[in-house]
């Protein structure tokens, strides 16, 4: 591959070739360049362009362990002890014994706050205790099959707790919020596709809208052949006064959303890459689109970074009965490998509504499909379908994420919530690391940044085009354009330097915009990538230059 790219018109073919794939499947091909770099010129390569964080929630995963130990305990317990084997926790006195573990291990790691989640769930709830940590208990072993198989009723409870305080801003829609529990948010976002289309909300054609930049997933799936959905793509392409990206959407972009042609919204909130929360403004319109012009409207909305954003409050606060939301535990936590997630449905939806009004042939169709499940498939909730969907619902008795994964994503949940309680450490913490990675980026890439509270911060992405105005006018710009493809940046970062950095055309952004992730380098190495970035722009000026004629 390093000998394709000595040869200038070679790179430009190559170069053009890679426009047409996914950044994260680009970002192998960069891996390989930057090796072959690093070979060459023995250095370390500095991958960002994956967003996952290099940091982890110590305090919660403590618990988790600390509950394995009583709870093995509480196994041999059922047998007379062999080597090797025991039986299976019993709910009868099991709390009584908790607390007496509890006690006993009170200066172990985990144990302390544990016992903050055991009393806040006592206290909050008042569920019977015996009941509680029986569920704990047989999560952190696996013993068992999830049952209920959507989520397991204590983790619900905490979901509900969290969902309230990080994503709506202490203020949820009034009425129930279901969740299912799922394997990460990219299997949310698997099931909600499959689901919207088995059960005919969303037909092959259909039109649909997608918000961007985004993750590329949400690009991708609708072109799929079994989707084949008519994609119109609202862009956050409004400027600031000095010419500024400020990643907010128009005004006239959004009300195209008023056309009932339109079924369904697809949006990541904050964003990403640009990691910009939605301004009030844009939510008060699609509010308005909903109730006034379009209320058959479906969004899904993803939140995997709300966390980020102080005072966050996602779409399904505003709009609960037009909106499933998704969220990940594994960026905030610095878990992407524990795969746990949620889909949150509020119990008044419109997807419910909607299945009421399919033609006959519709419901019939969809009663052979879920008709081994139970009898009355008309009064099947769109959640439980999507439930019985991730298991081709012939295994949905099986259907559910593993119980480890529920009993630590609760752990996580509780964590926050309690954290926010004794003066928020850990997310006073978290915003500090990301704001001091974005400063060293943009201050040593030498641009501005303008403060904003809309900012998540989480990924950051850079137009070149915008400075490289500001820096060396429009007749730069435009022999930068006719003279370099918009990949040949990433593609000189990885050769020259060993880093590796997404192109954010290929999350539909700016075409000349590049994305980092502020997730997973250190903060003195956001500093080398800020300064490769402006060199590389500064080099491109000095071929510019001596390209000019020379005047008499």
């Amino acid at each position: 591959m390093n000998n394709l790219l000595n040869d200038h018109s070679e790179v430009v073919s190559f170069e053009k070739e890679m426009e047409k794939i996914s950044p994260f499947e680009l970002k192998d091909r960069l891996i390989q360049l930057a090796d072959e770099s690093i070979r060459k010129m023995t250095r370390t390569m500095l991958n960002a362009g994956r967003g996952n964080p290099n940091w982890v929630a110590t305090v919660p995963r403590e618990a988790f362990f600390a509950m394995g130990r009583f709870s093995l305990d509480e196994c041999r317990l059922d047998w007379e002890y062999t080597e090797g084997l025991a039986g299976i926790p019993h709910k009868e006195g099991i709390a009584a014994r908790f607390e007496a573990f509890l006690n006993t291990h009170r200066k172990e790691q985990g144990v302390e706050f544990l016992e903050k989640c055991y009393r806040y769930m006592l206290q909050e709830h008042r569920p019977n205790a015996d009941e509680l940590i029986h569920e704990w208990a047989e999560s952190v072993i696996g013993n068992q099959y999830p049952v209920p198989d959507r989520i397991l009723y204590f983790t619900e409870v905490a979901m509900r707790d969290y969902f309230a305080q990080e994503l709506c801003n202490g203020r949820p829609p009034q009425g129930e919020v279901d969740f299912f529990a799922t394997e990460g948010g990219t299997a949310a976002m698997c099931y909600i596709f499959d689901s919207l289309q088995q059960n005919r909300l969303l037909e092959r054609g259909d039109r649909v809208a997608l918000m961007t930049p985004v993750f590329t997933p949400y690009i991708e799936i609708p072109k799929l052949y079994r989707y084949n959905y008519k994609v119109t793509e609202i862009p956050a392409n409004r400027m600031s006064s000095d010419g500024l990206h400020l990643w907010q959407y128009d005004e006239k972009e959004i009300n195209r959303l008023r056309d009932t042609s339109y079924k369904a919204l697809f949006i990541v909130n904050p964003s990403n890459p640009p990691s910009y929360m939605i301004d009030s403004k844009s939510v008060d319109m699609l509010v308005e689109i909903v109730e006034k012009w379009n209320p058959g409207l479906m969004i899904v909305t993803d939140d995997v970074y709300a966390t980020y954003v102080p005072g966050f409050q996602s779409l399904m606060a505003r709009l609960p009965h037009n909106t499933i939301c998704v969220y990940s535990f594994s960026k905030y936590f610095g878990a992407t490998g524990w795969r746990s997630a949620f889909i949150a449905v509020h119990r008044d939806n419109i997807f419910d509504r909607l299945l009421t009004r399919l033609p006959r042939k519709r419901k019939s169709e969809l009663a052979q499909r879920y008709g081994s499940l139970r009898s009355d498939v008309e009064n099947m909730l769109f959640i439980d379908r999507m439930v019985a969907d991730s298991r081709q619902v012939a295994l949905n008795h099986t259907a559910g994420l593993s119980l480890p994964q529920q009993f630590q994503m609760t752990l996580f949940a509780l964590y926050s919530i309690i954290d926010k309680r004794e003066g928020d450490m850990f997310r006073s913490r978290m915003l500090e690391i990301i704001d001091k990675r974005i400063t060293a980026l943009w201050t040593n890439m030498g641009f501005t940044l303008q403060p904003d509270p809309l900012r998540a911060g989480y990924y950051s992405e850079i137009d070149l085009l915008v400075w490289a105005r500001k820096f060396y006018g429009n007749d730069f710009v435009e022999w930068l354009q006719l003279n370099y493809s918009p990949l040949d940046v990433v593609f000189r970062l990885a050769t020259e330097t060993s880093l590796v950095v997404l192109n954010g055309g290929g999350f539909d952004g700016p075409e000349w915009s590049i994305r980092v992730s502020l997730a997973n380098l250190k903060t003195q190495d956001y500093v080398i990538i800020g300064k490769s970035v402006r060199k590389i722009l500064d080099s491109y000026a000095e071929r510019w230059r001596k390209s000019l004629p020379v005047e008499n």
